[in-house]
């Protein structure tokens, strides 16, 4: 798992919060990356879109009806405003450009990637472990505003459990389910899409709270983290 090349899927959450921009955690995650790029790591960040996509999509079906096709791309649209927003935050050290299309591989000597969405029916989640696939990478790092995933809904079931470690097979069968399917605006740990194509491609995926910076630093070094590990 120590490739010197991190794949990072980072919610909208994170980079735009409910809340509104937090200045000093952009900066702290501007250097964080920074830091880990001066001791030879390279970087591929899929950004999301977040509560930012929810209010677009909810504003359009509130004026007029919304097709799921309709929906992605509205989801899809506001991926990439946020995917720009962070490649400018990074100038000189990022690919000129945001990548919209996971299975074309990039030659550059950039040592940071942008990515947003791609098409309906690709989550940025899914869009991550494709880019996996074009890199041959075996490691995603998912960066979300909550500290593990669980069994169940935490904010509906009182008796959700954490999950540190599971694997593949198990997760999907009883987190996320096993029909590959994922509408817009889904929300999930890590979307039954993805999880079906990160399972069959025996990839390892990290889901942590992305503000924690300590323990985002820790999962990319492969060093013990809190959160929770999804494994072949």
């Amino acid at each position: 798992m120590k490739q010197q090349r991190k794949i990072m899927s980072v919610g909208g959450s994170i980079i735009i919060p409910k809340t509104g921009f937090d200045i000093p955690f952009l900066k702290k995650f501007r250097t964080l990356i920074l830091q880990q790029v001066k001791q030879g790591k390279t970087f591929i960040l899929v950004i999301g879109g977040g509560g930012t996509c929810r209010k677009y999509q909810d504003a359009a079906k509130g004026v007029t009806k919304m097709t799921d096709n309709d929906l992605h791309w509205i989801g899809i649209h506001t991926t990439i405003f946020n995917a720009q927003f962070v490649r400018m935050l990074f100038k000189e050290h990022a690919y000129k450009d945001v990548i919209t299309d996971p299975t074309k591989k990039i030659k550059t000597n950039k040592p940071i990637i942008i990515a947003a969405g791609w098409k309906p029916g690709c989550s940025t989640d899914t869009d991550a472990v494709l880019l996996a696939k074009t890199y041959n990478v075996k490691h995603i790092l998912n960066l979300s505003n909550i500290k593990y995933a669980y069994d169940k809904d935490p904010n509906k079931f009182k008796n959700a459990k954490k999950i540190e470690r599971m694997d593949w097979l198990t997760f999907r069968k009883q987190v996320v389910g096993m029909k590959a399917e994922f509408g817009p605006g889904g929300n999930a740990p890590f979307d039954p899409v993805a999880s079906k194509m990160a399972h069959k491609q025996d990839i390892q995926v990290d889901i942590l709270q992305g503000t924690n910076l300590k323990e985002v630093r820790n999962a990319i070094n492969c060093k013990k983290f809190i959160g929770t590990t999804i494994h072949p």
